[in-house]
């Protein structure tokens, strides 16, 4: 490989390889596609280029805002070409949402949104309410036409120079962009194709958003790196029917796919063994899995549920990495079974390595392959920052070519985490990742973090921005005296919550306070809630300086000894939804009422009668993957399709049960644009808008609901 930046990279492949098609995306079904050759790429990426140039200087910033789909890739590739520095960023679903794209347009100081023609005219008026987007130009990529390509200029880049930020998921608060370099992404990449085999003749299925940053450098710029192809589904297609996934694989014969560990536990779980037999995965190879931990429960069920499909054991291939290391540090060995080994938990709570003797007391901790070539690891002791023996636990160093430049204007943080040397000062820089691990005959085992960070279903989410959102629920919560943790629970890492009540707190009515602050972190950070502890004051541990201790908070919870006034858990809740029938027919609004409420409280683990009708699916506590297996029950009962989005363009039972039961089946694509549909009663919607603006707009759509439905009942 001999090109000397993600320019050239593109350039020599649309020259060598115009016609073969690198991309294909699933718009709804599999044979319904659109596509892109390495030619056509190279094409329009050179257009958008040409007017990013004529808008911006070297070096600058624009930022991505799209919705799944090829735009993103066409804009992604011409701003490397114009020589811009690219800031991939998940498209907002809320206001609070639409403030959090506010700051990352200030941290990394952009000048330029690129969207889609059609996203910015649905969405510009509320990106327009916050001031730093209202503030930057906005281009819509898709109405550059081709033949603004002949005024692109061939930019002058090299190795060292940026290629994007990566903005870490997670802080709301302090978004952090994660500087990577031509040089960073070509040297990881290399490693990917090495660890992963990939040629010309690799096929790969993702369905990871395009912001992540395996979505984008494994799979959109693998498969550039190695000249092969690749075909994107929807991350909202996959988590509605996860069958989507492995029907792709089938049908292309892919070799190359993955995902976090949830996504294979998903499919584990709702797809049925006849399915399973009816899939083809014999061409799967690589069947990668990271970004959170890797369980050696989910690894087994998937492989005995699919071996009937054709799919190997030896296919996995675990793996650790972080968009601070670009992408991959370690994985594999390919074409390997996974090395699993049983540790003795209560060892391993004090950072030692022993195997365990009792079933009752043992882990499973599976291996993440060793350390990648050109890439060297280390476990250090993070308070004697000497390195560790074999048999201790550490935080895992990480020194190469593939570590990035540091954070995007932080310099004092980057000094922290991207320069740190061993004790005696004579090797370094290293990485600090936060994460804890141990090495064994030269393999990762990734324990846990040393830092707080929490981590659920493969997304990150920061404690401070968690405690944050929750201090500000009530008036009788203590600010600044919040925990936010997750806890193992089933092999499922899961959100908990603990807040200390003002001290002057005799009774508390805690019902309505649960909800409000189940509600309060749906809304703004979209993760479901486990437990939630209405603790007395002063029962929070902290440091002699006030710090929040929030792994001793942990271990309190664990051990019941928290002194509180109330607590609230997710207990399981057995499913009694009707079954699905033989043949598809009309149901009334009622029995869809019914049938979401009891499938609701099932996924949710919480008593029926809490599933109220005029409730927003948000304040409930669902989060998306729950909405979308939700979705994907309710479209095999019906029997009929149903869009992706069709559960968050109607928010509550009632609106959902009332389209649903007055509309006949659509398809899916004419579905995914229709507006909710309600009785045509005269409402003065704007004096309702001025009783209710601090609402959100999910809130309003069911207040608004409501008003209609007693207006209805008032006339009839």
């Amino acid at each position: 490989m001999t090109a000397r930046t993600l320019f050239h990279l593109l350039s020599d492949r649309a020259e060598r390889l115009s016609d073969k098609c690198v991309f294909s995306f699933v718009r709804g079904q599999l044979n319904d596609r659109i596509y892109r050759t390495y030619g056509e790429l190279h094409v329009r990426a050179s257009a958008i280029a040409a007017e990013l140039q004529r808008r911006l200087s070297p070096g600058e910033r624009a930022i991505l805002l799209f919705p799944p789909g090829l735009d993103f890739i066409d804009a992604f590739f011409g701003c490397l070409y114009a020589g811009v520095v690219a800031v991939p960023v998940s498209p907002p679903r809320t206001r609070k949402f639409a403030s959090s794209l506010g700051l990352v347009v200030e941290s990394a100081q952009a000048r330029i949104v690129l969207s889609t023609s059609d996203h910015l005219k649905q969405f510009r008026s509320s990106y327009e309410e916050v001031p730093a987007l209202r503030d930057t130009t906005w281009q819509a990529a898709d109405e550059i036409g081709n033949d603004a390509a002949a005024d692109w200029k061939y930019p002058q880049v090299c190795e060292r120079d940026l290629a994007f930020l990566q903005f870490t998921s997670g802080s709301t608060a302090s978004p952090k962009g994660v500087m990577l370099s031509h040089g960073n992404l070509l040297s990881n990449s290399a490693t990917i194709g090495r660890a992963f085999g990939t040629s010309e003749a690799s096929k790969a299925v993702f369905w990871l958003p395009l912001y992540h940053d395996m979505g984008l450098i494994g799979g959109v710029i693998q498969p550039v790196f190695c000249g092969g192809s690749c075909t994107l589904l929807a991350p909202p297609a996959f988590l509605q029917r996860p069958m989507l996934w492995l029907e792709a694989i089938t049908q292309d014969q892919a070799t190359i796919s993955g995902g976090p560990d949830f996504a294979y536990d998903v499919c584990a779980r709702k797809i049925s063994a006849d399915e399973a037999r009816g899939l083809n995965l014999s061409s799967w190879d690589v069947a990668f899995t990271g970004a959170e931990a890797v369980r050696s429960r989910t690894l087994n069920h998937f492989a005995e549920k699919f071996a009937p499909a054709g799919f190997r054991r030896t296919s996995f291939f675990p793996c650790y990495g972080l968009a601070e290391a670009t992408l991959i540090v370690s994985g594999g060995p390919r074409q390997e079974l996974p090395r699993i080994i049983e540790v003795d938990a209560a060892e391993l709570r004090l950072d030692r390595i022993r195997e365990a003797s009792d079933p009752h007391s043992a882990r499973p901790v599976v291996s993440c392959g060793p350390c990648l070539p050109e890439q060297r690891l280390e476990i250090v002791n993070p308070n004697t920052l000497q390195c560790c023996g074999e048999e201790q636990v550490g935080e895992i160093w990480v020194r190469g070519p593939s570590v990035a430049q540091g954070y995007f204007g932080q310099p004092e943080m980057s000094d922290y985490t991207f320069r740190a040397n061993l004790a005696d000062g004579t090797e370094g820089p290293f990485l600090r990742t936060g994460d804890l691990g141990f090495l064994r005959n030269g393999e990762l085992f990734v324990t846990g973090r040393l830092k707080d960070l929490i981590v659920i279903r493969g997304r990150n989410y920061y404690p401070e921005d968690i405690e944050q959102t929750v201090e500000a629920v009530h008036a009788g919560f203590r600010a600044g005296h919040c925990l936010a943790f997750s806890i193992d629970e089933d092999h499922i890492e899961r959100l908990v919550v603990v807040q200390e009540m003002e001290p002057r707190t005799k009774t508390v009515d805690a019902e309505p306070i649960f909800r409000a602050v189940r509600r309060a972190i749906a809304l703004t950070h979209g993760v479901e809630v486990h437990a939630i502890v209405l603790a007395k004051a002063g029962a929070n541990p902290k440091t002699t300086s006030g710090k929040r201790r929030r792994s001793a908070g942990r271990q309190a919870f664990l051990n019941e000894q928290i002194d509180s006034h109330a607590i609230w858990r997710a207990v399981p809740v057995p499913a009694n939804a009707p079954p699905i029938p033989a043949e598809p027919r009309h149901f009334t609004f009622s029995e869809i009422r019914d049938w979401l409420q009891q499938r609701i409280s099932a996924q949710l683990n919480v008593p029926k009668e809490q599933v109220r009708a005029s409730i927003p699916f948000l304040e409930l506590g669902m989060g998306s993957l729950d909405a979308m297996e939700v979705a994907t029950d309710l479209q095999a009962w019906l029997g009929r399709e149903l869009s992706p989005t069709a559960i968050y363009n109607y928010p509550n039972v009632d609106s959902l049960a009332r389209w649903l039961s007055n509309s006949a089946p659509e398809p899916a694509a004419a579905e995914s644009e229709a507006a909710p549909v309600y009785d045509e009663i005269p409402v003065d919607l704007e004096d309702l808008r001025n009783d209710v603006l601090k609402l959100s707009e999910a809130e309003m759509e069911a207040f608004i609901c409501q008003e209609m439905a007693k207006q209805q009942s008032a006339t009839s």
